[in-house]
């Protein structure tokens, strides 16, 4: 591998044995928003030779804040077409994966190979997280899930940890109380540990009377891809045994 290879810079970092060890290396990433995107992008250029990816949305003018795959050429499509391209532009060697799904219980199986060696959680809906919690433990797949990243404005206050000691994080709380009903007894979260900032109120009146639907939290270019690096670089620790 000469100077110029994409992946000379990392070869320094991580040897051979380690180059070959994320080649090998099959991820699922469930979400392809702020967090799910960089931290997508981050494993392809990190050298992961097999990344799946899962999403079930729209590139949205509102995306373009922060997440990687949104520009105004991407604008309408749909995200894990506007991934394929960005990330396969990036890499010659990763396979690249792609399920339009929607996750629910039916359609989990199908999303996460059996065979995967890890997978990240970037999904915002309480229900699916739970099901991919419940099949990750079933099947022994290892998992690490991202708790809330909208409404905060300091990146640094992500930490690693179980969730049932996560403290703060209201969809953390939630997670908490419903994996204990399920009986999952431990799951790897990265959680942030600011408060949640309470969004201004006039701009939720005004997106809800114009949109007529509730307003999603607010959110920031410097957080949730935060959020993704660090999922992507636990992973990537983890698979090479460091």
């Amino acid at each position: 591998m000469n100077e110029e290879h994409p992946l000379s810079r990392t070869r320094l970092l991580l040897k051979d044995q380690g180059m070959q060890r994320l080649s090998d290396a099959k991820v699922v990433v469930l979400g392809l928003g702020g967090v799910g995107g960089s931290c997508a992008e981050a494993l392809v250029r990190s050298g992961v030779g097999h990344l799946v990816l899962v999403d079930h949305d729209v590139v949205s003018p509102s995306n373009l804040n922060r997440q990687v795959i949104a520009t105004w050429d991407t604008v309408g499509q749909r995200k894990t077409e506007a991934a394929l391209a960005r990330f396969s532009s990036l890499s010659k060697t990763c396979r690249l994966e792609a399920h339009d799904v929607f996750l629910l219980g039916e359609t989990i199986p199908q999303a996460i190979p059996l065979d995967a060696d890890y997978v990240i959680d970037c999904i915002d809906t309480v229900t699916a997280k739970l099901e991919v919690a419940v099949f990750c433990e079933t099947h022994n797949i290892p998992l690490i899930s991202s708790m809330g990243a909208g409404n905060k404005l300091d990146p640094s206050q992500f930490v690693f940890c179980d969730i049932y000691e996560t403290t703060v994080c209201p969809l953390a709380k939630v997670m908490r109380r419903e994996l204990r009903k399920r009986g999952v007894a431990s799951l790897e979260v990265l959680y942030s540990l600011e408060p949640a900032r309470t969004p201004w109120k006039e701009a939720i009146q005004e997106q809800e009377e114009v949109q007529g639907r509730r307003t999603p939290p607010g959110s920031v270019a410097f957080v949730p891809p935060v959020a993704g690096l660090y999922l992507a670089g636990f992973v990537v620790r983890r698979l090479l045994g460091v």
